[in-house]
């Protein structure tokens, strides 16, 4: 079976790779799709261009290729147009499997960032191909830039209230993604993947003062307040509003379900939130 991993450069698609890999395997199956192809010289597999806007370097990359995992484009408000492409390609190609990465609970979430997943998933669906949704949850990673801001301030600052997070390390879910392309099965399964722990920005805060080494306090914004500080800090209002409307989802529990898929699925517990901002340090 060939593998084609989409966005093979990005900070998942290069575990997605590694965790193939890890799982035994072999390193001519797997096809690394990169929009800049010189970027994937140390992934230790076939890199091709792949460029979510240039529908024939998606068709000439899924070449021979049995199974394919999309990676969720970066590129905000332009992501639908640009899995659409990957979707029609790989009904042209004759994918037997292709696996997404999607958001938690997609279809049904107030989360700013569902829409487009929602519509992603509406169009795999659509097309009638075999496929995995895993509906990622946050990577502990997301937070490195608070945690930065944490070493030097000691404080966290945030409008999510008392909303919690189930997140895991990127490696884990790329875990999940090794697993459903080189098992059997999973095919029609749409999997809400979380860290086994929901901690909220409390518990956070005491993280992140494990992790530095000096005491991190939470300070609990108001959206009035946070939308200020974001001005203050020189973001447009394009961004502020985005980011006040995902701290609003985190607090209205958007990201606080867990009920154990993703350690069931790769066979082991996730990585405790102490250990992902360590290495994510």
């Amino acid at each position: 079976m060939t593998i084609l991993i989409t966005g093979a450069t990005g900070n998942l698609g290069r575990l997605i790779i590694a965790a193939l890999l890890e799982r035994g395997a072999d390193p001519q199956s797997i096809v690394a799709g990169a929009r800049d192809v010189a970027k994937g010289a140390d992934l230790g597999v076939r890199v091709v261009h792949l460029d979510y806007t240039d529908p024939a370097s998606i068709t000439a990359a899924l070449e021979g290729v049995d199974a394919v995992a999309l990676v969720s484009g970066s590129e905000v408000g332009q992501r639908v147009a640009q899995h659409q492409a990957v979707i029609d390609a790989a009904k042209a190609a004759g994918v037997s499997k292709l696996v997404y990465t999607s958001a938690p609970k997609a279809t049904t979430s107030d989360l700013v960032l569902a829409p487009e997943h929602k519509a992603t998933e509406e169009l795999i669906a659509a097309s009638g191909l075999p496929a995995v949704i895993l509906r990622n949850n946050w990577y502990t990673e997301n937070y490195a830039a608070d945690l930065a801001r944490a070493a030097e301030t000691g404080v966290l600052a945030a409008g999510v209230g008392e909303g919690r997070v189930a997140s895991a390390s990127r490696k884990d879910f790329a875990d999940a993604v090794a697993v459903v392309l080189l098992e059997d099965g999973h095919v029609g399964e749409v999997y809400e993947l979380g860290g086994d722990v929901a901690w909220n920005y409390g518990e956070l805060a005491a993280a992140m003062s494990e992790v530095t080494g000096r005491p991190v306090a939470y300070q609990p914004l108001t959206t009035e307040e946070q939308s200020a500080a974001l001005e203050a800090a020189g973001l447009d209002a394009g961004t502020v509003g985005f980011v006040v409307a995902l701290d609003a989802g985190i607090r209205n529990g958007a990201l606080a379900d867990t009920d154990g898929t993703l350690a069931r699925l790769i066979g082991r517990p996730t990585t405790p939130l102490v250990d992902g901002l360590r290495d994510a340090a």
